[in-house]
């Protein structure tokens, strides 16, 4: 198999790569990562990715890391179909609604954030929720607001076409579900939301269709 992904079910990071490569109709070979188990520290996986994150894509022989700079490599070495638009202004609107997420967003209630605040400073279970419920309010919030203000929604993210943003918002939203987060205050994420899921790349791809979830 020429193209290889190192994933894991829950992984919001994975899931973007796994609807990319779906959405593109990309073939691989997946190798199972379990980070409850602390497989990502093992040292095969530390000689393949030396900072021990997930996912992880080889393709043609080298290795990619870091989810957006895999997507946005991805539509260069396969552009049919797009996910990054052609104009300027339309990516830079895209990487903006990608970063939101993926730079605001994902870091502060990524899972390993919230075990640091319990076995760091010595968070329960009600103040890690808290902690989370905080920021991904905070941060859909202001992803809501942007979106109306752009007015560059329609379908998705960008007017009728899929891009790297819609990639970013519904596995943000899965991770927020797990958390009992609802999406019902920001009608222009659920309505994106909705409307990716009723698309194979990525309703094929959700965590719980995974191998490795069972």
């Amino acid at each position: 198999m020429q193209r290889q992904l190192y994933t894991f079910f829950r992984s919001s990071t994975s899931f973007r790569l796994r609807i990319a490569l779906a959405y593109k109709g990309l073939d691989y070979e997946p190798h199972y990562v379990s980070l409850p188990k602390m497989e990502h520290h093992a040292a095969g996986y530390q000689a393949l990715n030396p900072q021990r994150l997930l996912p992880l894509l080889i393709d043609r022989g080298r290795r990619y890391t870091q989810s957006l700079a895999i997507i946005e490599y991805l539509d260069e070495a396969y552009p049919e179909p797009p996910l990054m638009p052609r104009d300027i202004e339309g990516r830079s609107y895209v990487r903006t609604v990608s970063q939101i997420i993926g730079c605001e967003m994902h870091p502060l209630n990524n899972v390993r954030v919230l075990k640091h605040l319990k076995t760091q400073f010595g968070a329960d279970d009600a103040a890690t929720r808290a902690w989370y419920s905080h920021w991904i309010a905070e941060g859909f919030r202001g992803l809501e607001d942007y979106l109306r203000e752009a007015r560059r929604h329609g379908a998705y993210c960008l007017g009728d076409s899929v891009t790297m943003a819609d990639i970013c918002l519904v596995p943000q939203v899965f991770n927020a579900a797990r958390f009992d987060c609802s999406v019902d205050d920001y009608p222009i994420i659920k309505g994106v939301f909705e409307r990716c899921m009723a698309l194979g790349a990525f309703r094929d791809t959700q965590p719980s269709t995974q191998p490795d979830a069972f």
